[in-house]
């Protein structure tokens, strides 16, 4: 089994890693309110998701 000789330094393993980055979530809007909201969730806005009311929201 092979096995590494010399520990790799911390900037070889950044430069290995240079393209691995976290991707921007994406959003959409709620067909109840218009406000953005991650997908599959519940909109924090109206508690509405998939056309039926939730969450009872507090309004301020």
């Amino acid at each position: 089994m092979a096995v590494p000789k010399r520990r790799q330094s911390k900037q070889r393993q950044r430069k290995r890693r240079t393209h691995v980055k976290a991707a921007m979530p994406s959003f959409n809007a709620c067909p109840q309110c218009g406000d953005p909201h991650l997908p599959h969730r519940i909109c924090a806005n109206c508690g509405y998701y998939r056309k039926e009311q939730r969450v009872e929201v507090d309004e301020f």
